[in-house]
């Protein structure tokens, strides 16, 4: 393939990123009160936020309902050709319908529309055309509207999609807001992926419990020294009563060497130890672990207990699940 093929190929996804950019950009002022009424009556559900459409729109009101389901609002995609042979019976009165359709004069769509509202389910339609039959029979109407699509033939969903996802997303992220959606909340819908673990796992499940390297307080550094190596964890904890006294690390040994050099082997570890080291409880989550570590720039947390009893040591390493 010669250079100036290759140039016109990528000319043509450019004009096409374009042209999908504007249509985005042109949902911005379409805006209005019916968009807030649609959040307002998803934020309230007390059932299934129901996402139906045909073609192109089922398939973006299938990311839709995902979308939604996963940020903390039960929703699930149902085409509309199904419904006459058994779905429509898990639809109840609490739920939202929120139909998809560009045109908003899809016929497969409006026969579904009569047993909507015949059971009293509010209607949210997304559309293009705000005087279509699925705009005048829906409760909130959100225009989703594009100047043209990104096809040259200006025939093929293109635009039009991808405005409708990103108007989809637009109500996902609000509602999120809404609800003070937090990282823990994101993690209970995701529990196997990496945030999952991250979010769910604590610092029980991943301490270092066994052969931890106790130091005293009276303990020359010579043999601190010692003991911390064998301990590889790079650190050596001081307890008195079974309680956190102090910690010092490799690095505060390295720092002691430097600063006292032949006096170094007279010191004990009272002289270098922090009597305050970062602690967190059992049950801390390894996400928030991670954060104590790089606010502190801290490698290393203890383990205790409600009286500050020694459980065990969570290292960087430890948090890379």
């Amino acid at each position: 393939m010669s250079n100036e093929t290759s140039s016109i190929i990528r000319n043509y996804a450019v004009q096409c990123l374009h042209d999908e950019a504007e249509a985005l950009l042109e949902l911005i002022p379409q805006l209005d009160e019916n968009f807030d009424k649609a959040v307002q009556m998803m934020y309230a559900c007390k059932g299934k936020i129901i996402v139906t459409g045909v073609g192109k729109s089922g398939n973006i009101g299938a990311k839709i309902a995902a979308t939604l389901s996963s940020t903390g609002t039960p929703a699930f995609f149902i085409n509309p050709l199904d419904v006459y042979h058994g779905d429509l019976g898990v639809m109840t009165a609490d739920d939202i319908v929120l139909a998809l359709s560009n045109s908003g004069q899809t016929d497969e769509l409006l026969r579904f529309i009569p047993m909507v509202l015949h059971m009293q389910v509010p209607i949210i339609a997304m559309s293009g055309n705000e005087h279509s039959l699925l705009a005048k029979y829906s409760t909130a109407h959100i225009k989703v509207w594009v100047s043209k699509e990104a096809c040259p033939l200006n025939l093929a969903p293109t635009s039009s999609t991808t405005a409708a996802l990103a108007m989809g997303d637009a109500l996902a992220i609000a509602l999120m807001r809404m609800r003070n959606f937090k990282p823990q909340d994101f993690a209970q819908f995701h529990p196997g992926g990496e945030l999952g673990k991250r979010l769910l796992t604590t610092a029980a499940d991943v301490m270092r419990s066994d052969d931890l390297p106790i130091i005293s307080q009276d303990m020359h550094l010579g043999e601190a020294i010692i003991l911390v190596s064998k301990g590889k964890l790079g650190l050596g904890v001081s307890l008195c009563e079974g309680k956190i006294a102090g910690l010092i690390t490799d690095g505060d040994i390295r720092r002691a060497m430097e600063k006292w050099q032949a006096q170094f082997f007279d010191k004990t570890v009272r002289d270098i130890m922090t009597i305050h080291p970062k602690t967190v409880h059992p049950h801390t989550k390894i996400a928030d672990i991670q954060r104590i570590m790089n606010q502190y720039k801290v490698h290393t947390v203890l383990v205790v207990d409600e009286d500050n009893h020694l459980l065990g040591v969570v290292d960087h390493y430890s948090c890379m699940i």
